[in-house]
């Protein structure tokens, strides 16, 4: 069977960090060529715009697009009107109606859209939804802390409307969070706190109550130095629950939890968001789960503004 050609639109940071090697370790896949403005990678085709790309008339049949949400709709768009599958990196869209309207056009293009959240797919998610699939919840805490100038060092774009600010990693949770639980959730309070030179926000307080009445306390933060906080905590009738490392250690009562092949827990998780790809594309189906992004648009909805110091990128 031949390989599934697929090109790379934006080269950033994550998409040589993550996409690049996750490409070449998911068989069936084959990397033809890379769309952007200031990157490009040896001995593959190259493009400065998606435009030129669909333009050449080359041999592709699906696009990953991994740039900026703000004006990715217009590329998102293009690719499917030209015939191509096509995976979104997180967060799918600058807003939930772009991409609801990708989703309308992929289905009347007969085309694969998949709205990609990554970190659903780290080690020991499925593990701890399968725990709590039974449970009673009494209460759930997030802790998100992370130093924004290490994972995005000169970034604009997420200062800017539509960039999100903190919850381009807060989102990650959330992701996780909506897979695990059973229950619905709901916002029912929202502090953001805004640096005074900047349009979004470097921290977040949430608080959330699901349909059964638990409640729901996320902290997200981006001004933690040393150690980096991703943690999930959940209470239950049966003890406590907790996800840590993005959702990469188990801890079950305070005892953490082997994988149960017995092997080393890996990072995996952009490895198989191009996997369940590659299974959406044979299949003939989409996913767009717009759950975390509808749950960052209330954040802002009934957000209170709080102003901070000023932000640069260099302390």
């Amino acid at each position: 069977m031949a390989p599934i050609k697929l090109a790379l639109v934006g080269l950033g940071k994550i998409a040589r960090d993550q996409h690049l090697p996750a490409i070449a370790g998911t068989q069936g896949l084959e990397l033809s060529g890379i769309a952007s403005r200031h990157a490009s990678v040896p001995n593959l085709a190259h493009w400065t715009t998606i435009d030129d790309m669909l333009a050449s008339n080359a041999d592709i049949d699906a696009v990953s697009l991994c740039t900026p949400p703000q004006g990715r709709f217009a590329q998102a768009k293009a690719a499917l009107e030209a015939g191509k599958h096509l995976m979104l990196e997180k967060p799918p869209g600058a807003t939930l109606s772009e991409v609801q309207a990708l989703e309308a056009l992929a289905k009347a293009k007969g085309l694969t859209l998949f709205a990609t959240w990554h970190s659903r797919f780290a080690s020991a998610v499925e593990e701890a939804r399968a725990l709590l699939s039974n449970a009673t919840i009494r209460s759930v805490t997030i802790e998100w802390k992370e130093d924004v100038r290490h994972w995005h060092p000169g970034q604009e774009w997420i200062w800017q409307p539509g960039g999100l600010g903190v919850f381009d990693p807060g989102i990650n949770a959330l992701s996780i969070v909506t897979r695990i639980l059973r229950e619905k959730f709901y916002l029912t309070q929202s502090d953001l706190f805004f640096p005074e030179n900047r349009a979004a926000p470097i921290a977040a307080n949430l608080d959330f109550e699901l349909t059964g009445g638990a409640t729901l306390r996320a902290e997200f933060d981006w001004r933690q130095t040393g150690p980096q906080t991703w943690d999930i905590r959940v209470e239950t009738d049966a003890g406590q629950i907790v996800l840590s490392q993005g959702g990469n250690v188990l801890t079950v009562n305070g005892t953490e939890q082997a994988h149960p092949s017995g092997q080393k827990r890996e990072d995996r998780e952009y490895r198989s968001l191009y996997g369940r790809f590659m299974q959406l594309m044979a299949a003939g189906r989409s996913d767009v789960d717009l759950s975390p992004l509808t749950h960052v648009a209330d954040a802002f909805m009934l957000g209170n503004r709080h102003a901070v110091e000023t932000f640069e990128d260099t302390p």
